[in-house]
């Protein structure tokens, strides 16, 4: 509805500069007219008449001059409190909005003005408790998000009564979000969240505080701490209920979660900010260790998370600064002692940090994505140099190169490989690619049209810590590799530990089945190359050999197997 059209007096008031900013000035001046046109026509009568004497006309001027005046200021003063309505709604608004501060206008009158009041009462009662919700909660899972969270722990840490009591922190996060949200309708995302947010809320208490964070991260605290096994009893208990599927529009949905905690020291007045901090820490070290996992924060993951950091942040460029290499490591025929194939394992020389286990390296290029150019750069040195080793005249051997995860999911693999191959002269035949169970898992017919197609190049391949993963005959069957190696959690104990020799046999008994060859990692003892020599394993490799070690370093010992090679044949 329009109203322009009724604001024409008011409109053209407000062209001076006088009356802009007032509106109470333009009904004075307005009611001041009004009163003061009677008096003007009298005046005006009184001057072009001459039926009065100007000693009539006079005191009649005056009376009626005076009478207009007090009537005139009775007026006014009665207009200007009637305006007060409008004046204070307008006052009430102005303040609200510099200040925030909700006003207390009467709400008992039924006219226009009271209605006024009454209506801007109402009103800004209910956008203040809407700007509230919105500021200070989740508009997907209706829970209070980061600022109200913080407000209200600081609240209880800030009271003397809680000086000693001890505070958990639970930082939860669900595991692979990421990637399972890229599958998901953005609105069927937003309703696991919230009936995650509805689950979550079925664990607590009614003094425990429960927020959403950001994306997948909500955070719990709990104030009433009876024993520090309740705090792992209620994260098992929340693990439990997250990993029942959810039913969102008629599907089944699973998902697994991970949670970080920490405890406030009751020696240290840490801040919220820190609890949270040191809660993701703890959390990012439960992710470390799987799905539906608990950590708890300690000063030893936070050094181990900042060499961590320091790492990654080293990592970039590493291969660039020519800081990685390529380590050999023997393996050996367990019966004729020869050396059969080098396993090319990569290293880092750092320039200040010195030599950085590839345990602590390997884990943060997979997961940046850095082991790609890695992988590639060690596969095509070690083909290169196995080649250069033949052009020495060493017996011809296989070279090892272990794919990592990232690696094999590269659509142009077998491409990058067969590349590899042409360009450093190596034949197929001498190159040996591992594998792992757990990676292979993830798309087995992808990974079974992968690993046919490495193995119409003529490529041998191996698979890598048999034993510790999936381990299924009805997988492996359809796996077409030449090789099984058997993890050195096996073979480290094979003489000690009933179990581990039972687990090493089976793997044995069942490679020569399928014909497949049987490698043992993690040799370290004559004892074990000995149990293993009587079970019919084929290979080994290991300490007990030869330690990885720098090519000019495998040289010798290529050169004196070649020499034992041609005094056998002769």
């Amino acid at each position: 509805m329009k109203f322009n059209h009724k604001l024409y007096l008011y409109s053209f008031l407000a062209h001076f500069g006088w009356l802009k900013k007032s509106y109470t000035a333009k009904i004075m001046l307005v009611a001041f007219l009004g009163t003061h046109v009677p008096l003007l026509t009298l005046l005006l009568s009184f001057v072009i008449s001459n039926s009065y004497s100007w000693e009539m006309a006079a005191r009649v001027m005056i009376i009626a001059l005076l009478a207009t005046l007090a009537g005139t200021a009775a007026t006014l003063y009665a207009l200007n409190h009637l305006l007060k309505p409008v004046i204070l709604t307008s006052a009430a608004l102005q303040n609200y909005l510099n200040t925030k501060t909700l006003p207390e206008l009467p709400t008992e009158f039924a006219d226009e003005a009271g209605t006024l009041m009454a209506d801007t009462s109402q009103t800004l009662h209910k956008l203040d408790g809407l700007i509230h919700y919105i500021t200070n909660y989740d508009d997907v899972t209706g829970l209070p998000n980061r600022d109200l969270f913080r407000d209200r722990v600081n609240q209880i840490l800030s009271k003397p009564e809680n000086n000693q009591r001890l505070v958990a922190v639970f930082l939860l996060s669900i595991d692979d979000f990421t990637g399972m949200s890229h599958g998901l309708e953005h609105k069927i995302t937003n309703l696991l969240l919230r009936a995650v947010a509805q689950r979550l809320s079925t664990c607590i208490t009614q003094t425990d505080i429960l927020a959403h964070l950001s994306g997948d991260e909500f955070a719990l605290v709990r104030i009433e701490i009876v024993s520090f096994e309740s705090v792992i009893k209620l994260s098992q208990v929340l693990l439990s209920n997250l990993s029942k599927p959810f039913s969102i529009e008629g599907d089944l949905i699973h998902i697994t979660a991970s949670i970080g905690i920490t405890l406030n020291d009751l020696n240290d007045s840490n801040s919220v900010d820190q609890l949270l901090q040191q809660a993701h820490i703890a959390l990012y070290q439960a992710k470390q260790q799987g799905r539906s996992q608990y950590q708890f924060y300690s000063p030893e993951i936070n050094a181990q998370l900042q060499e961590r950091l320091t790492l990654e942040k080293e990592l970039h460029g590493a291969l660039e600064r020519n800081e990685m290499l390529v380590y050999y490591q023997p393996l050996i025929d367990l019966h004729s002692r020869q050396v059969t194939a080098m396993e090319a394992l990569v290293r880092w020389q750092h320039p200040t940090l010195g030599l950085v286990s590839p345990a602590k390296f390997i884990p943060i290029a997979e997961a940046n994505g850095a082991i790609v150019p890695i992988g590639e750069w060690v596969l095509r040195t070690a083909c290169a140099q196995n080649r250069a080793w033949q052009l020495a005249g060493f017996t011809p051997i296989r070279i090892s190169v272990n794919l990592s995860s990232r690696q094999f999911e590269q659509p142009y693999l077998v491409e990058i490989v067969n590349q590899i191959l042409e360009e450093t002269g190596l034949q197929a035949s001498e190159l040996e690619l591992e594998v792992t169970e757990s990676f292979l898992m993830g798309d087995i017919e992808r990974s079974v049209k992968t690993l046919k197609q490495l193995r119409e190049l003529g490529i041998w391949l191996a698979l890598d810590d048999f034993g510790t993963g999936y381990s299924s005959l009805n997988y492996l069957k359809r796996f077409p590799v030449n090789m099984l190696k058997i993890d050195r959690s096996f073979v480290q104990d094979v003489t000690s530990n009933p179990d581990s020799a039972a687990v090493t046999d089976a793997i044995i008994a069942l490679a020569k089945s399928l014909r497949l060859n049987i490698t043992a990692e993690g040799i370290e003892t004559q004892e074990q190359l000995d149990y293993l020599q009587i079970r019919g394993c084929d290979e080994g490799q290991g300490f007990y050999f030869s330690r990885p070690v720098p090519a000019d370093i495998i040289a010798p010992m290529l050169q004196k197997s070649s020499q034992q090679m041609e005094t056998i044949s002769a």
